[in-house]
């Protein structure tokens, strides 16, 4: 996921939990590339990455994209992190909410999932407050970046009818 070096440095230990690539603080130049792949990714619609800006003061506030991307069904999973001087405030639901109208009214998606661990409340809690519905729970799904030990996965998803 793309990650703008500054609020990834100020969220880094709320990150580093949930997010494999948060297993350490990357450098300045660490952070380029990965800015750069994802242009590259972006520009191939193999997955759109997508910064987070507060619509008043213009601050970066985290990032977020659609991920997973199966352009036969379409079918795309949303990632999600949100700087932590702003969490708490619903700006990732309404981040979440508008990237779901986006990926079904002007991608033609079909389903779109979020993908949280079963122990991250947080995201499970967009998730829900964005009108995704819980449709299982993935038992031992992986094993969790940090620790090695198996992880649950839960599967959240809205989905879009032809009619609709």
């Amino acid at each position: 996921m793309v990650r703008p070096y500054a609020a990834v440095v100020e969220s880094i230990a709320e990150l580093r939990p949930w997010m494999p690539w948060a297993k350490e603080t990357p450098t300045l130049e660490l952070e380029e590339e990965v800015m750069r792949h994802a242009h590259v990714q972006f520009m191939a619609r193999s997955d759109l990455m997508l910064l987070l800006f507060h619509r008043a003061s213009g601050e970066l506030i985290g990032a977020s994209g659609l991920h997973r991307i199966d352009w036969s069904v379409p079918r795309f999973e949303i990632g999600y992190w949100i700087r932590t001087s702003y969490s708490g405030q619903g700006l990732m639901t309404e981040a979440v909410s508008g990237i779901t109208a986006f990926a079904f009214y002007t991608l033609g998606a079909r389903r779109v999932e979020i993908r949280c661990n079963v122990e991250n409340e947080r995201s499970a809690a967009v998730a829900r407050r964005a009108g995704y519905t819980l449709e299982g729970i993935l038992r031992h799904d992986e094993r969790h970046h940090l620790t090695g030990a198996l992880r649950d996965t839960m599967v959240f998803a809205q989905v879009r009818d032809d009619d609709e």
